[in-house]
This record gives C-alpha cells, sequence and structure tokens, in this order.
C-alpha cells in the first residue's frame, strides 16, 4: 500500500503519523488495578485526524488509508470541530455483517472502483481514543480524561459514520459481552485507566475470543522435502451436501507425524473436496502453496480458530483433538461463527 496524503505534509496534523497503542495477549482479563473495558473490533486500526482544512486517515503500518476511504474523509470534513486526532477502527457493514472481506476490497489502485465501493457499502469509524481535541494535546493525560474529551467531541460530531466505542469499568460486564456474542465478537480490550497514551507500547491487555469446530479431514499437503505431512486441509458440509475447504492446521505433534503420514497415505483417492477446493502452485502465487493430496472423508477434527471471513478460517487453526465419535457428514458449515453483527452492536451498551 502506497502512501498517499488527501493533503501536503507540511497541512496535517502534526500528530496525524501517531503510531498506535497497542495490546498484549493474555488468557483472562485483568482484574487488579483500575481499567476501562472495550469491545476488540475487527477491522482496521486507525488514527484520523484534522487540522483546518486538512484531514488524514493512517493505518497502523504508517500509510495513509484516506483515498481507500472517501466517505469518513468526507465526515471529517464536515464536523464542526476542526482541530483533533482520534484513534479508532475501520469497520464496514454489509448487510447485518460487519465484513472484514468488505474492508480489504477497498485496497484497491481504481479510484472509481473505491468510489463506487463508498456509496454501494460504506464504511464506519469506530472511536475509542482521543488524543488531541482543538489546541490541547491529550498524550501524557491518562485514559480517564481522554475518554471524558472523547466522548464530549462523539455528542457534537457523532453520526452514523462516526461511532462511538462502548466502554465499561466492570470486568464482569466486559466477561458477559463475550458471552453473549455467541463467539462474533474479536475479544475485549483492557486499558488502565491511569496511565497516559504510550504510542507503539503495548500497554493495553486484549482476551481474543477463540471457537471451535469440527472439521473433515479432505486432503493434506507435505512438508518442502516431500516425506512427512505437513499440514491438514479441513472441510465442511454445506447445504448441498458438497465438501468446501475451509482452512487448515499444522499444529502436529513431531513424533505424529511420521505415523499420521503413512495413515494418510492409505486413505489418497480423490476429489478430497467435492465443492471449494483448496489452491495449488500457479502463477499467481509463485509457488507458495505446494501441491496437495486428496483423501477419502472419513477423519474428523475439533480445531480452534479466532476468525471466519468469506466462509473460510483467515488464520491457520489449532488441532484440539481427533474425533473419531463424529460422522463426517455432521460436520456442517453452520458450526461457524462469522463476523459481529450489526444488531449485536446495541446489546454492547
Amino acid at each position: 500500500m502506497g502512501e498517499e496524503k488527501d493533503v501536503a505534509l507540511d497541512k496535517v496534523h502534526p500528530l496525524a503519523g501517531t503510531e498506535p497503542m497497542e495490546a498484549k495477549l493474555v488468557d483472562s482479563l485483568p482484574a487488579e488495578g483500575e481499567w476501562q473495558y472495550e469491545p476488540k473490533w475487527d477491522g482496521f486500526r486507525a488514527i484520523a485526524s484534522r487540522a483546518g482544512g486538512a484531514v488524514e486517515i493512517m493505518s497502523k503500518s504508517g500509510n495513509s488509508l484516506a483515498r481507500f476511504f472517501p466517505e469518513i474523509l468526507a465526515a471529517l470534513r464536515t464536523t464542526k470541530s476542526d482541530h483533533y486526532v482520534l484513534d479508532g477502527e475501520l469497520i464496514l457493514p454489509v448487510g447485518d455483517v460487519l465484513s472484514f472481506d468488505a474492508l480489504q476490497a477497498r485496497l484497491h489502485p481504481a479510484e472509481s472502483r473505491i468510489e463506487r465501493l463508498s456509496r454501494e457499502t460504506p464504511a464506519q469509524l469506530m472511536l475509542f481514543d482521543c488524543l488531541a481535541l482543538e489546541e490541547r494535546s491529550l498524550f501524557d493525560r491518562p485514559l480517564a480524561d481522554r475518554r471524558e474529551a472523547l466522548e464530549q467531541f462523539h455528542r457534537g460530531e457523532g453520526s452514523g459514520t462516526l461511532l462511538l466505542s462502548p466502554c465499561t469499568p466492570r470486568r464482569t460486564h466486559a466477561e458477559k459481552w463475550l458471552a453473549a456474542s455467541g463467539g462474533a465478537l474479536d475479544g475485549v480490550i483492557a486499558k488502565p485507566l491511569a496511565e497516559p497514551y504510550q504510542p507503539g507500547e503495548r500497554a493495553m491487555r486484549k482476551v481474543k475470543q477463540h471457537r471451535t469446530a469440527d472439521c473433515v479431514v479432505g486432503g493434506f499437503r507435505r512438508a518442502k522435502d516431500g516425506a512427512q505431512v505437513a499440514s491438514l486441509l479441513l472441510g465442511l458440509y454445506d447445504d448441498a451436501g458438497l465438501l468446501n475447504h475451509v482452512g487448515f492446521t499444522s499444529a502436529l505433534g513431531k513424533e505424529d507425524r511420521a505415523v499420521l503420514t503413512g495413515r494418510l497415505d492409505q486413505l489418497i483417492e480423490p476429489p478430497g473436496f467435492t465443492g471449494k477446493a483448496p489452491g495449488g502452485p500457479s502463477r499467481w502465487n509463485n509457488g507458495r502453496e505446494s501441491e496437495w493430496f486428496p483423501i477419502r472423508p472419513e477423519l474428523v477434527v475439533e480445531v480452534r480458530y479466532d476468525q471466519v471471513t468469506g466462509e473460510r478460517f483467515r488464520h491457520g487453526t489449532g488441532l484440539l483433538r481427533w474425533r473419531p465419535d463424529k460422522a463426517p457428514r455432521q460436520c456442517r458449515m453452520e458450526q461457524l461463527q462469522y463476523e459481529l453483527r450489526r444488531s449485536q452492536l446495541n446489546d454492547l451498551d
């Protein structure tokens, strides 16, 4: 993604390029001390700023996102306040679902396509911190003060495009968010109330949602030396009875690989997947995808995953256990828990 500014560099807010404060992954929400808990949104982290007529949206990696989200720029340009820096997350609802796929589709070189998508599926900016407001820098202020400034900003400027992320000081409330979202929420962030904003530092804590699914092993890939299995290719059946590739797991113990390879070799038989199938080496992926071997759909594994995008696991999964007690045909697509639905947003307040 090339860095493209909406206005000249010398006109943007001097804090526009602030590196966002990060979060450390933990197993449970902190209970000691004073914390503010917020939903973890599954989108693009963004620092949005305005200095007079100059507006900017910067990504976590330090690149400009401005040209990809013209509807967000328009919302920032029309605020009565004309001097601020806000920390938030770009999210994009498609129908009733917040879609990460739709966000990725915005990162396109064609301006005409971006303009069309911004009209058909407009994005939103979920705000959760305020780094500067009017002529005041709030970096050194505790979160409690920054949140007060953010709520002040949102009372005057909030809209269907500029949203305010819910928060709570109660750990039990945050835990209910995780339970009540049915796995659709990406997780919860804990922020120390008394601490200043710390750019680039992992000063926050995050607990991520992990879901499980029972999947059919429809094939496998071998290690680079071609000897033993490297990863299992996972599938789920749809309403038409087709087995669709949904992801992979490579979390295989070294001592198990030799035995497992022998077992898989005995099951090799096409087609493996009868619906959507894995990719292989091609000129499009520069040979990064190795050849895969289809097997008879007889093995079932339970895996842990974090997010589903486009009816596939977005990342590799963790193998929890084999499920010899489960019939492959019982492994269906409806197990998957998708992105947060818009109707669930009100439940987080």
